[in-house]
């Protein structure tokens, strides 16, 4: 089986499957921001929230501990998140695209020319703008009510109050 690519070809087909498999699991993970609410940690995605309060019995708040999406597209927070998530999703989506045709021309002869690997370039550069512009986006969405809850009313725009960024452990 002969490939279409040269060996720095097949270094960006392994290299572009890498990222886009990392920006998409970093996309569908409710972990880019952590905080706590009602004694209980909460994080937040775009589109995905872990551990969120709802009334009970009594008018009582209580904490459901799991992780979900919001009910539907006009439940997320703010517009900046619904924004977010359509470009952010659009980017992931244009780079897993291009990375799996990427992959095919290591397996595939004359699939990927030299035109059609610049084509493919330009996709992923796009591809990283897209989410560029959704992560400069998401601050955008920090004076929703949610997130203000949840750091004891003193977040806003671009400034995160008692919420901090995900680190990784």
């Amino acid at each position: 089986m002969r490939s279409s690519l040269t060996v720095v070809g097949t270094l960006w087909a392994f290299l572009s499957l890498v990222t886009a498999v990392a920006s998409s699991t970093s996309y569908f993970l409710p972990y880019w921001l952590f905080g706590s609410q009602l004694g209980k940690p909460v994080s937040f995605s775009t589109f995905r929230r872990c551990n969120y309060p709802v009334r009970g019995e009594g008018h009582s708040l209580i904490m459901v501990e799991e992780c979900g999406r919001y009910a539907s597209f006009s439940a997320i927070p703010s517009l900046a998140w619904q924004m977010c998530t359509v470009v952010t999703g659009a980017g992931c989506a244009l780079l897993l695209l291009v990375a799996l045709a990427a992959v095919l021309g290591c397996c595939m002869e004359e699939l990927i020319s030299r035109m059609m690997g610049r084509c493919m370039g330009a996709a992923q550069f796009v591809g990283g703008l897209l989410i560029s512009s959704g992560c400069a986006l998401y601050p955008l969405g920090w004076n929703s009510p949610e997130i203000m809850q949840t750091c004891g009313n003193v977040s806003n725009q671009f400034q995160l109050g008692k919420v901090a960024w995900a680190e990784w452990q």
